[in-house]
């Protein structure tokens, strides 16, 4: 099938990952795959895998912006004429649904996240006529926030390279290049640095000098780009100075994660980049702006399955916590911290395989669903 997905944008984050890799396995199934977005690191990477990009404007809720991107939108529609248009995130989802309306493409959407739906954002959305979510509680909030149909929504996963995210990765190059001290422990941290995700970023850096003197040497890795970095790393560099050593790196966005991974002792994060880190058979602790778990294991697996690892419904992380499981984490004898590592990559073959992700996207598209589409 041709296949064109739009999005916001392919920097750091776990639904431009996500994006990332389902268009590759799409690519690697024989699928003819096209992404348009505002552009971003990850852009030389699809290049690389034969998938076509087009720069397109949709990363701003701005009527000017919105405007360019719909008739660059329509421009590429006519051109690629693609069996399915895949739209991702709110903006891309909305412009691509107004040119449904009169172009007839089959139009599916994914909600990697819920939205505000105050004011007039409920109506900034399109769920498309075919709707995948990446977990089971998105799945009900689309029902019952925009009463999208039960059978019109497919739940998919967060699909993992198992291959890419492995514990044969090497951390050498990485923690050379950082120069960092293999001798002593490392704590990795991925996430986009906007003000809506970085809020256990910013915990790390002020936990940072609590965390030396109960462990001296620790060094973080965070990495990850955006609207707050600058202000962040301010707090880091100030910290590194305190300390007179590089204690917290700041990588800005980067795409080789799983070597950012690789490095990490124990990772610190939320949905996709937690995933990528039990894929490495790394100890993760579950933490991120909309909740807090704390470290994963068998008997934390529902309650994360339940808010595809994002912590929703869980009490909000809080400094005092994040660096009490840290350091007893850290503390952990390390067969135990390989038994852990262990029981999450089981987690990621059995659950979240990045073959288990491509299929949905295509059950709204095969050549009977097809058919309904075009129907409308």
């Amino acid at each position: 099938m041709k296949i064109l997905m739009a999005t916001m944008g392919l920097d750091i984050g776990g639904a431009e990952t996500h994006i990332v890799e389902l268009a590759k396995e799409l690519k690697a199934e024989g699928h003819d795959v096209a992404i348009a977005s505002n552009g971003g690191v990850y852009v030389p990477e699809i290049k690389a895998a034969g998938i076509r990009h087009y720069s397109v404007p949709m990363h701003r809720r701005n009527v000017r912006y919105m405007r360019r991107s719909r008739k660059l939108l329509k421009e590429i529609i006519q051109k690629e004429k693609p069996d399915v248009v895949h739209a991702h995130a709110r903006i891309p989802a909305f412009l691509c649904g107004s040119l449904h309306a009169t172009m007839h493409f089959p139009f599916v959407t994914t909600a990697h996240w819920v939205f505000e739906t105050r004011g007039m954002l409920r109506y900034l959305t399109n769920w498309g006529q075919r709707t995948v979510a990446v977990s089971e509680d998105i799945k009900a909030y689309l029902m019952r926030e925009y009463g999208v149909p039960e059978e019109h929504i497919t739940v998919t996963v967060n699909g993992i390279d198992t291959n890419k995210f492995s514990p044969e990765v090497s951390r050498d190059k990485v923690m050379a290049e950082l120069g960092l001290d293999p001798q002593k422990p490392v704590i990795s941290y991925v996430s986009r640095m906007d003000e809506d995700r970085a809020l256990v970023a910013r915990q790390l850096v002020q936990i940072a000098k609590d965390l030396d003197r109960a462990v001296p040497g620790i060094q973080l890795i965070i990495t990850g780009g955006g609207n707050v970095f600058d202000e962040i790393k301010a707090q880091a560099d100030q910290v590194n100075a305190d300390l007179g050593r590089t204690c917290v790196v700041m990588t800005g966005p980067r795409t080789d994660i799983n070597e950012i991974v690789a490095a990490g002792d124990l990772f610190v994060g939320v949905s996709r980049s937690a995933l990528e880190a039990m894929s490495a058979a790394k100890p993760v602790i579950v933490a991120g702006n909309e909740g807090y778990q704390g470290l994963f294991g068998p008997d934390k697996l529902e309650e994360a399955q339940a808010g595809n690892f994002c912590c929703r419904g869980l009490p909000m992380s809080t400094p005092e916590r994040l660096r009490e499981d840290v350091l007893a984490a850290l503390a952990l004898p390390p067969e135990k911290k390989s038994e852990l590592g262990e029981y999450g990559r089981q987690v990621i073959f059995d659950f979240y395989s990045v073959r288990r992700m491509a299929p949905a996207p295509l059950q709204c598209g095969d050549e009977r669903l097809l058919r309904l589409l075009q129907r409308g």
